[in-house]
């Protein structure tokens, strides 16, 4: 996955303005990390504890999962939190999270949207990132050791499906 891959749905309307977004490794794999790194330029000030998130998974026309959560849930589920000021000043703004990409996720073509909206209702965030997993890109170790905090975004998952 890379940033060409990560499509940015927004307008001049959001709070947040996306610079720039690289996710490495290119391909992702089922139990493993993947680096994000976004770089931004937030309009406002926010406080990103209340951000609320809705994650839609389709695989072509069928949605596997559809569910809001508040950015700082979100990212527990995948296995990192918020770096910095909770509440960053308008002006630039940069994160950079190691996720954690769930054993559970289909082997499949994926198109993952991601819209966000702040405590107030204000449109914050809008992406499209259309991802592919494949039994190619695991091995036979990624069960062995993982981490227990990763279930309720697997729960999530499979009650989905």
């Amino acid at each position: 996955m890379n940033n060409r891959l990560v499509e940015d749905s927004s307008d001049d309307s959001y709070v947040m303005d996306v610079l720039d977004i690289t996710c490495t490794p290119a391909l992702p794999r089922l139990g493993h990390q993947v680096r994000w790194d976004m770089e931004c330029h937030l309009k406002e000030t926010v406080d990103l504890t209340q951000v609320t998130c809705r994650v839609i998974m389709k695989i072509g026309p069928m949605k596997i999962l559809d569910k809001s959560y508040k950015l700082p849930d979100l990212l527990a589920t995948m296995g990192t939190s918020l770096s910095g000021d909770a509440q960053p000043p308008a002006g630039p703004w940069k994160q950079t999270w190691n996720l954690h990409i769930p054993q559970t996720v289909p082997v499949a073509r994926h198109r993952l949207h991601l819209r966000a909206h702040t405590a107030d209702g204000k449109n914050f965030l809008a992406l499209d990132i259309p991802v592919a997993f494949s039994h190619r890109w695991t091995t036979t170790t990624d069960d062995i050791g993982s981490p227990s905090h990763y279930h309720e975004f697997d729960r999530d998952l499979s009650r989905a499906v």
